[in-house]
């Protein structure tokens, strides 16, 4: 039979009948080690078997130095307590460090714990095309209780306000300065924009109210509106805005439908949309006639990054469409608006329930070779492991739930590098620091004296 293959044999008894099926051969350090935990490389060359448990080797002769048994690590850096009423972060542990064996699977749990009291940011975002002018009487009169509902979720609300109706620009709109197509007679009309931030974030319901009182309809020539534009605006002018380290709401009230990328060539505007801020010292945005409608995967980029919430509040007509659209972005909801806007109160906190009991753990972009996969623990069973993130529906305040994140390295060389994990629309991340480990970066690769049979059964991938 020969030393190794009785050392085999002997190990087979000791396990006490495990498989006996033949072991495919591993021929290098890297491919060893890849197999499973329990393999180990000898460096030593001459020393059959070459991959093996590591007790296998030393009783084959190769000395312990020679030996290469790698393994990852984890450490936890950082847990502070997950306090009631959100006295601390809302995700424990905040900051791991971790060692990652190329082909060997780490994992760690996240614990979770809904604040209450989180500070809430809410931009109105209102249409005002003419077909809206009996909401706006409406929400003259609405905005001491917008900030009063979501008291009832959080301790501080800021409230801010813009507007949007369309491009200045023929065909969406009459075109020129004093263009005011709305029917004679009627109420008085402004201009259209695209977009106009009339009111910066901030506790003054007064300054709130006394703005929307001064705001008029305007009117364009077809249907859809510049709404895109309006969102970008709001999402990516953070500093004109006034967004603050709070819950991020951004609320979209219309009657119709939108314009996207593509439709300003009808126009004559063929520059697409770069995603930058451009208001000028009055709030209007200034690009309005340089720039295309942005695309659908553009907003979403720009509302994660900013880690804004969009709630769609619609007229019953155009509610599939923004149903439909809402499945594009993240963390978007969509609720029905009454034809004069009186039930935006009731409709906000709905939405915002809805946003805030659902709980998505995700993690920043990923180094090349790294994969996640997250389990979710809501309460009842494990859900089934998810690729980009954990999920859980329903958590009320100061519920806890918890996630099991696997991460796998799929090869190296790894560069140093972070990864942030975070619920959207919550301040607070877990920081995990990653690095890989490449055990047989100095060990003879190849295996040229192995022979052409033999193994062992422990070292198959399970």
């Amino acid at each position: 039979m020969g030393h190794a293959g009785g050392l085999l044999l002997l190990l087979l008894v000791a396990l006490g009948g495990a498989r006996a099926e033949r072991c495919e051969l591993l021929a290098s350090c890297d491919e060893c080690v890849r197999m499973h935990p329990r393999c180990a490389w000898c460096e030593q060359p001459g020393v059959l078997p070459r991959c093996a448990p590591p007790e296998v080797l030393e009783g084959a002769g190769c000395p312990p130095g020679a030996v290469v048994l790698p393994h990852g690590s984890l450490r936890v850096l950082q847990d502070l307590e997950l306090l009631p009423g959100g006295g601390q972060v809302p995700l424990r542990p905040q900051r791991i460090r971790m060692w990652l064996l190329p082909g060997e699977e780490q994992s760690f749990q996240v614990r979770f714990r809904r604040p209450e009291g989180h500070p809430v940011d809410l931009y109105y975002l209102m249409d005002l095309s003419y077909s809206m002018r009996d909401d706006l009487e409406t929400i003259r009169g609405l905005g001491s209780d917008l900030v009063d509902t979501l008291r009832n979720f959080s301790s501080s609300v800021r409230i801010g306000l813009g507007s949007f109706v369309e491009k200045p620009v023929l065909p969406f709109s009459s075109a020129g300065p004093r263009a005011r197509p709305c029917p004679p007679g009627g109420d008085p009309c402004e201009p259209a924009a695209a977009f106009r931030h009339e009111l910066a974030l901030s506790t003054r319901t007064g300054a709130f109210t006394e703005r929307v009182g001064e705001l008029r309809s305007a009117a364009n020539l077809d249907a859809p509106e510049s709404g895109f534009d309006a969102v970008l605006q709001a999402a990516v002018c953070g500093d004109r805005l006034g967004w603050g380290s709070a819950t991020r709401l951004l609320l979209f009230c219309s009657d119709d439908a939108w314009h996207s990328a593509g439709d300003g060539k009808l126009g004559g505007i063929a520059r697409p949309s770069d995603a930058r801020c451009h208001l000028d010292t009055h709030g209007h945005y200034a690009a309005q006639h340089r720039h295309d409608y942005p695309s659908v995967g553009l907003l979403a980029q720009v509302l994660e990054a900013a880690d804004i919430q969009l709630i769609f509040a619609v007229t019953r007509p155009v509610v599939p469409l923004y149903e439909e659209l809402s499945r594009e972005l993240p963390r978007a909801v969509v609720r029905e608006l009454r034809g004069d806007s009186s039930n935006v109160p009731r409709l906000l906190a709905d939405a915002y329930e809805a946003l805030a009991s659902t709980v998505e753990l995700k993690h920043s972009p990923l180094p090349p070779n790294i994969s996640f996969s997250f389990e979710s623990h809501c309460g009842g069973a494990p859900s089934p492991p998810r690729p980009h993130g954990g999920l859980c529906r329903g958590v009320r305040v100061n519920e806890e739930v918890t996630f099991t994140v696997r991460v796998r390295a799929a090869s190296c060389p790894l560069p140093r590098s972070r990864v942030t994990l975070r619920v959207p629309g919550l301040q607070g991340a877990l920081q995990l620091e990653l690095g890989a480990r490449c055990p047989c970066r100095g060990a003879p690769q190849r295996a040229r004296d192995l022979p052409r049979h033999g193994g062992n059964p422990e070292c198959r991938s399970p």
